[in-house]
C-alpha cells in the first residue's frame, strides 16, 4: 500500500469512528457519558484534520513530514491506573442502547487499531512513525471504551475523565 492509499484509508477509518461518537453523544442521556463521547469525537476529528494535512503535503511535495499528533485521551496505562480512584463512586444507571453504542465504538476502534498495526508492520521511515503514533493513540481509545463497556456491564458507570489531569497529555 502506498503512503497516499494508507492515508486515505486511515481517513475512512477515522471518519467512521468519529461519526459513531457523534451519533452516540447525541443519543446518550448521561452527562459524563456525553462528555467522554464528545472528547473521543473531538480526538477523532483532530486525527482527520491531521491526516488531511499530511495527505495535502504528500501530494504537494511527495514527502511525508510527521508532525506531533496530540490526544486528549490518556494512554491506556493511565486509564488502567486511574480506575481505582473512581471505583468507589460509581452510580447504577444505564440505558440498554448505551451498551450497543459502546460495543459499536469498541469494534470500530479495534478495526482502526488493526489497520494502524498493519501500516506499522508494512511501512518504514516517516510512514511507520506516523502510523505508530496513531496506533498508540488508538490503544488509549480502546482502553477508554473498553473501560466504559466493562463498567456499563457491571454498574452502569460512565467513566468521567475529569478524574484525570488532562494537562499531562
Amino acid at each position: 500500500m502506498t503512503i497516499e492509499e494508507a492515508i486515505k484509508t486511515a481517513l475512512e477509518y477515522e471518519t467512521k469512528v468519529r461519526d459513531i461518537y457523534k451519533e452516540a453523544a447525541d443519543k446518550v442521556s448521561d452527562p459524563a457519558g456525553q462528555r467522554i463521547l464528545t472528547m473521543l469525537r473531538d480526538d477523532e476529528e483532530n486525527h482527520i484534520h491531521y491526516l488531511k494535512s499530511r495527505l495535502k503535503s504528500w501530494k504537494k511535495t511527495g514527502t511525508l513530514s510527521v508532525e506531533k499528533l496530540s490526544t486528549i485521551i490518556p494512554p491506556a496505562a493511565v486509564i488502567q491506573k486511574e480506575t481505582e480512584k473512581v471505583a468507589s463512586h460509581m452510580p447504577q444507571v444505564l440505558k440498554t442502547g448505551e451498551k450497543e453504542i459502546l460495543s459499536r465504538a469498541l469494534k470500530a476502534e479495534i478495526e482502526t487499531s488493526n489497520f494502524y498495526q498493519q501500516m506499522v508492520d508494512e511501512m518504514s521511515g516517516e510512514g511507520q512513525q506516523m502510523f505508530a503514533r496513531f496506533l498508540e493513540i488508538e490503544e488509549g481509545h480502546i482502553a477508554a471504551v473498553q473501560f466504559e463497556l466493562d463498567y456499563v456491564m457491571k454498574s452502569g458507570y460512565w467513566f468521567d475523565f475529569k478524574e484525570f489531569d488532562m494537562e499531562d497529555f
